[in-house]
């Protein structure tokens, strides 16, 4: 069956009805699993903008303000100010993948479903499932460190923590759609992604390594448009800060909403291999 989803309002209020979906539900080859993100972008890409946006700008105004806060507290001092910059620009960039995840993967899931969620309904829709979507970040996070930490301790072995770690982010890849789709707590949308997922941990391995190039060749013009800037701002220290900090968060957010799709035709694609989920039955009203 299709995964899951919830009508959060009428046609008008965020929910539009029942339509085709961007993305063909079947088995995908390695080179769609690739392009499809982004036709399925395309197709919500206001909806995607608006939450994209609002969740940057609520992002970089919380940095700038407890930058400045810090900076009034410490006199302008130079280390403050700068560790200041540095830790709040971190945790507001794990908050930020945290709701841009949660939300992407249920916009994509509603399409698939054959509904188009607005930027609020896609909210909501992952604010059910706030939890195990916390601590599935929670853990994303952990197992990322440990594995590069390990990994990093010769530097002639940080390659192999790359696929190591590509192997291990190929197996909890769906984890968020299940999450979401399913209605499923952690530990079980865990079991059931490593469930999917085997047979093709190669290959979303791979789909994982390749996006990180992709998402590295994206970052140039994305850093290009704060640099741009600069020429008018100047050198001052807030407007370097601010640029800064916005390009940085301006790439993740572009990031994580093209790997965000990705598990969520990533999910579809493994039910369609492993279950069948594209074959239609006589009598079956899907």
């Amino acid at each position: 069956m299709r995964p899951a989803v919830e009508a959060d309002g009428a046609v008008g209020a965020g929910v539009d009805p029942a339509r085709a979906p961007t993305v063909p539900i079947r088995p995908l080859r390695f080179r769609e699993l690739l392009d499809e993100p982004f036709a399925l972008i395309q197709a919500h890409i206001r909806a995607l903008a608006a939450l994209g946006a609002c969740v940057l700008v609520l992002a970089v105004a919380v940095v700038l303000a407890v930058t400045g806060v810090v900076s009034h507290l410490t006199d302008g001092s130079d280390a403050g100010t700068a560790w200041a910059v540095v830790l709040a620009t971190a945790v507001c960039l794990w908050l930020l993948r945290w709701v841009l995840r949660g939300a992407t993967v249920a916009m994509a899931l509603a399409d698939f479903g054959g509904v188009t969620f607005g930027a609020g309904a896609a909210l909501r829709r992952a604010a059910k499932h706030a939890g195990p979507l916390l601590l599935a970040q929670v853990m994303f996070s952990l197992t990322g460190i440990g594995v590069l930490v390990v990994g990093s301790l010769l530097i002639v072995t940080y390659p192999l923590a790359l696929i190591w770690l590509a192997q291990v982010r190929a197996r909890r890849f769906v984890t968020e759609p299940v999450i979401i789709g399913e209605h499923a707590e952690f530990g079980a949308a865990v079991a059931r992604s490593k469930h999917l997922v085997d047979g093709a941990n190669w290959t979303i391995g791979g789909l994982w390594l390749t996006q990180r190039l992709i998402f590295t060749v994206l970052a140039v013009p994305l850093f290009g448009i704060p640099f741009y800037l600069s020429d008018f701002s100047g050198t001052h220290r807030w407007a370097v800060i601010t640029l800064l900090v916005s390009g940085l968060l301006l790439v993740v957010t572009v990031s994580e909403i093209v790997e965000a799709t990705s598990r969520a035709i990533c999910y579809i694609d493994r039910r369609c291999a492993r279950e069948g989920m594209d074959i239609r039955l006589p009598g079956d009203s899907r």
